[in-house]
């Protein structure tokens, strides 16, 4: 009889009692709004932008409403305008290049590699064309951020990573985000910290996080933020930075707060799932397995794996008979978006040149959640069934 996994792929850990408990404590008090606080005292928000500055090790951060929302401030903070091209990853998700749209900037796309990172070579190509690169550590592959931050300095290149599937992550021991001028974080749903939707920030320029809390909509209420520069600073940039508001609430920010102090030990938890999937589909003709670096320490929340050069129609039987026994792939290879999985070609507010060898990477990639409520045992079974229908597939002929 085959083995069947009856799990959720979309089910995620409940919010710890203690966020749900801070949270019941800011709805009581009806102050959810961050600027809705007493005399003297610092609103769940600031605590959590204090906190996270703490954890990643950068002087100031900003919470904001969504992913999304930090890349499309980061980007105006820098001074991006329309008509601006900004260099970002061919392979990423919509938010990325909706970001660098919603200024009405062009995103010009730079080509990926077989272990879903950044095409360094594309980027050295491109790199006289932007002064701004928005680099999406799509899936939580991390470039070799060492050769990247000298390329881009060569090239008087801004980097702002866009790390949310890497909260955690390292690369040679420095956090994701703290390479780049910016980091920018996401907590929607399925993120590393789970608010159903929020975002971060982070820098240690004094100015960028200025404009930003101003951008996020602080109007002149910037004294009570516990992560941000001094009142001096906001004098010099007041005046002439907008208020495009995109704030997180207190709200959220309760609930944010414990699963932050947890992060370490989540980060182990997805890691120990994802090394047991890697470790059972190892060996699966036809299917290749992304290879990372020793130099990266990276958070496995979801896999990814290549059927290179494989006919669509194969990869669509894949999926169905993975489908069939539970197991739910996605993939990026389809001719028209799907869910959350769309590519460079699909966004055709952003025209793009073809990349032909970017294009036979993208065909062959497939994508799986692995959400903290599937166990080790759990994620044996997957790999077995993925290991069983892909070679089942390969050997058909």
């Amino acid at each position: 009889m085959q083995e069947i996994f009856t799990g959720s792929f979309t089910q995620q850990e409940p919010i710890p009692d203690e966020g749900i408990v801070a949270a019941l404590e800011v709805m009581r008090s009806g102050r959810l709004h961050r600027y809705n606080v007493a005399e003297g005292e610092f609103g769940e928000t600031a605590l959590l932008e204090q906190e996270f500055a703490g954890a990643m090790g950068a002087r100031f951060c900003v919470a904001v409403a969504s992913g999304g929302y930090a890349m499309a401030c980061s980007l105006r903070a820098l001074g991006v305008k329309a008509g601006d091209k900004v260099l970002t990853n061919a392979f990423t998700l919509a938010p990325v290049p909706g970001a660098i749209a919603s200024l009405g900037a062009v995103p010009l796309f730079v080509g990926v590699t077989e272990a879903l990172t950044i095409d360094l070579e594309d980027l050295a190509a491109k790199a006289d064309q932007a002064e701004v690169l928005m680099l999406s550590h799509m899936r939580g592959h991390l470039a070799d951020m060492d050769a990247l931050m000298l390329l881009c300095n060569k090239h008087g290149v801004k980097v702002i990573e866009d790390c949310a599937h890497t909260m955690g992550a390292t690369w040679n021991g420095r956090l994701s985000g703290t390479d780049g001028v910016i980091g920018c974080y996401s907590t929607q749903t399925y993120k590393h910290l789970n608010s159903g939707e929020g975002g971060l920030l982070i820098t240690d320029d004094e100015v960028l996080a200025a404009k930003a809390i101003v951008l996020s909509g602080s109007y002149m209420l910037y004294e009570r933020h516990l992560a941000a520069p001094a009142p001096e600073v906001f004098e010099k940039i007041k005046y002439h930075t907008p208020n495009v508001s995109g704030r997180m609430d207190n709200l959220r920010a309760a609930i944010l707060r414990p699963q932050l102090r947890k992060l370490g030990k989540q980060c182990a938890a997805w890691n120990e799932r994802y090394s047991c999937v890697e470790s059972g589909l190892r060996g699966t003709p036809g299917l290749q397995i992304v290879e990372r670096s020793e130099q990266e320490n990276y958070v496995g929340s979801s896999i990814q794996f290549l059927l290179l050069d494989w006919e669509s129609c194969k990869i669509n039987s894949v999926i169905d008979r993975c489908l069939a026994r539970g197991v739910e792939l996605k993939w990026f290879g389809g001719a028209e978006p799907s869910g959350f999985t769309s590519r460079y070609d699909s966004w055709r507010y952003a025209p793009s040149d073809k990349m032909p060898s970017s294009d036979r990477v993208l065909s062959s990639i497939l994508d799986m959640r692995l959400p903290l409520t599937f166990s080790v045992e759990d994620c044996a079974l997957i790999a077995r069934i993925i290991k069983a229908e892909v070679s089942a597939v390969y050997q058909s002929g």
